[in-house]
C-alpha cells in the first residue's frame, strides 16, 4: 500500500475517534489521538496535566504562564507564550514528523491544516444530527439527553474555536475537507468501510 495520512475532524458524539481506529486497523497503519498528548509531553517538557488541559483548546490570556524545563526546540522568546500555543506548535511538529515516516490516521489537532501541503494527506470530517449524538452520549455517559446536548454544544464550540483560531478556516465546512460523512445515517462500521474504500482508491490512482 502506498503512503497515506488520513486526518479526521469530528463533531462530538459522531464516533470519529472510533471510526478512525477501525480504519487504521483495517489498513494496518498507526493511529494517533491521545498518543499525541504523550508525545507532546515528551517532546516539549510541559507537564502532562497542563498538556491535557490545553489539548485542542485555543489560547486564552488566562493561560499565559512561564514554563520551565521546555525542550531546546522552543525559542527562548516563546517562554511567555500560552501553553496552548506551545502545545499547538509542538503537536504540529510531531504531526509533520509522523507524516514524514509513513501512513497514519490522525485525530483532530488541526492536522488537516498542518499537513495542507502534503500530497499524501486525505482529510475527513464526521458529523451527525445532534439528536442522534445526544442519545448516544447520554447512554454512554449515564446522563440525560438534555445534559448530553449541552455537552455537545460546549465541546463543538471549543473544537470550532480551536480550529478557527489556529487555521483561520471554518471547522466543519465541507470545502475544507476531501470527504464528509454523516455517521448518523451510515453508522460507524459503514462509515469506516466507506473511508477505507475511498482511501484505497486514492492510493491506487
Amino acid at each position: 500500500m502506498g503512503k497515506l495520512i488520513i486526518t479526521i475532524g469530528r463533531q462530538y458524539g459522531s464516533s470519529g475517534r472510533y471510526i478512525g481506529s477501525l480504519v487504521a486497523k483495517e489498513l494496518g497503519i498507526p493511529f494517533y489521538d491521545e498518543e499525541l498528548i504523550s508525545l507532546a509531553v515528551d517532546k516539549s517538557g510541559l507537564c502532562k496535566d497542563a498538556v491535557e488541559k490545553a489539548d485542542e483548546r485555543n489560547a486564552s490570556s488566562l493561560l499565559y504562564s512561564i514554563v520551565t524545563g521546555t525542550s531546546s526546540m522552543l525559542h527562548p522568546t516563546q517562554y511567555n507564550m500560552p501553553v496552548n500555543d506551545k502545545l499547538f506548535l509542538v503537536q504540529s511538529e510531531i504531526i509533520k514528523d509522523i507524516a514524514s515516516k509513513g501512513s497514519a490516521v490522525i485525530i483532530g489537532r488541526c492536522a488537516d491544516y498542518v499537513l495542507r501541503d502534503d500530497g499524501d494527506m486525505l482529510s475527513v470530517f464526521f458529523h451527525a444530527d445532534e439528536k442522534i449524538r445526544a442519545k448516544k452520549i447520554a447512554e454512554r455517559n449515564g446522563i440525560s439527553e438534555t445534559e448530553a446536548t449541552s455537552l455537545i454544544n460546549k465541546t463543538d464550540r471549543r473544537r470550532a474555536s480551536y480550529y478557527s483560531f489556529y487555521t483561520g478556516n471554518r471547522w466543519g465546512d465541507a470545502k475544507n475537507y476531501d470527504m464528509c460523512i454523516d455517521t448518523g445515517k451510515t453508522g460507524s462500521e459503514k462509515a469506516a468501510k466507506m473511508l477505507v474504500a475511498y482511501a484505497k482508491s486514492v492510493i491506487e490512482e
